[in-house]
């Protein structure tokens, strides 16, 4: 059947992954560091995802294409939650590194610390474990009350002081826009609407594929209908941070 339905310039796409998010229906992935439409019958031909791309790669035309089957989405979305739903559960049976924990430091506590424990290196500033998105458990004790730290991945190898600077009193959660196949906007909504969130931390690097880890943040506030502070951090390429 002829009808309206997104077309993606291969070209001029950068690989943000923000139309990924934008699409409820599950039609668009990053496949090879661009966007794809995976399925001509999951995609409604609405343009939900169009207004989120930066760099006008994707348009709808109409032509020849499969029908829309929104039961075919609804079952697509019911096995991407099934999924995350075990992902999220995985610390109470599943493998002990994904399991949620405290991380207690020695100089975090009422003790001081003796002596000869005390070194000139660096002390690691992570709070608790798992820190990657979609690994940590959204009803995790350390959410509770806490101010959250949402960085990309590339953010702690580019900017030294990371762990003093950022991560210090702060959960730290990561992830990378461009490689994970998942939406994080879900996870960070369910975190936000489980705890009560002080604040909200985002570092990102300048690239613009981590555009998609400050949407995700946004998606979340929004749907949560929390108010709570947050800020954007932006790092260079040359680790200096420029939003200073």
């Amino acid at each position: 059947m002829k009808r309206k339905i997104v077309r993606i310039d291969e070209e001029k796409c950068n690989g943000c992954g923000l139309c990924v998010t934008a699409c409820h229906e599950g039609a668009l992935q990053l496949v090879d560091g661009k966007a794809k439409l995976v399925s001509e019958s999951y995609c409604d031909g609405l343009g939900n995802c169009l207004p989120e791309c930066p760099t006008g790669a994707i348009t709808i035309e109409e032509r020849e294409a499969e029908p829309f089957d929104e039961t075919a989405v609804q079952k697509n979305t019911m096995q991407k939650n099934e999924k995350a739903a075990e992902i999220r559960h995985a610390h109470s049976g599943g493998c002990p590194g994904s399991r949620a924990m405290f991380i207690r430091h020695k100089d975090a506590g009422e003790k001081p610390v003796p002596e000869r424990e005390i070194s000139n290196k660096p002390q690691s500033r992570l709070m608790q474990w798992p820190c990657q998105i979609r690994l940590v458990p959204a009803n995790a004790p350390y959410f509770q009350n806490a101010n959250l730290l949402v960085a990309a991945d590339c953010t702690a190898y580019a900017y030294a002081s990371m762990h003093e600077d950022f991560m210090k009193n702060r959960i730290t959660i990561i992830g990378c826009p461009k490689l994970d196949d998942t939406d994080y906007s879900d996870k960070l909504t369910e975190i936000l609407m489980l705890n009560d969130i002080k604040s909200i931390t985002v570092v990102r690097m300048e690239v613009p594929c981590c555009g998609g880890i400050v949407n995700a943040v946004k998606n979340a506030l929004l749907r949560s209908g929390k108010l709570i502070p947050w800020q954007v951090v932006i790092i260079g390429t040359d680790g200096t941070i420029l939003n200073d």
